[in-house]
């Protein structure tokens, strides 16, 4: 008899529960690495992480460009390539108003990123760091 593995799970990025379990309890599938890499990746830069955190704690749920780019030392080019590169990861979505783009964080995908890394000591023992 053939062992048959269990279909893959289509993640939805933007699904209010988890994605998957743990990395710390089970495998990560290669669909779902593949699928939540580019948003670790996009992170992985200071400047955007910087970023993305000033865009998921802005009053309001969202930040103009304009108030973005001024709390940096380099160029409008460069702060827009750092927010192309949240928004292909799809960290960010953008819209355009008038001559100004405003930026609003994803936070199903924020949350599918936290359950994937989100640790919890086993029953009965005390955490340690």
């Amino acid at each position: 008899m053939s062992k048959q593995a269990a279909p893959p799970t289509v993640v939805d990025l933007a699904a209010d529960a988890p994605c998957c379990p743990p990395l710390t309890q089970v495998r990560v599938p290669v669909e779902t690495a593949t699928l939540l890499a580019p948003a670790f990746k996009a992170l992985g830069d200071p400047v955007r992480l910087q970023l993305m955190s000033m865009i998921a704690s802005a009053e309001g749920g969202e930040v103009c460009v304009c108030d973005l780019t001024p709390a940096f030392d380099l160029t409008g080019p460069t702060i827009s390539h750092h927010l192309r590169t949240l928004r292909e990861a799809g960290l960010v979505d953008a819209e355009r108003r008038g001559t100004w783009v405003y930026y609003r964080a994803r936070p199903g995908v924020l949350r599918q990123l936290a359950a994937l890394l989100t640790v919890e000591p086993p029953a009965g023992l005390t955490r340690r760091d």
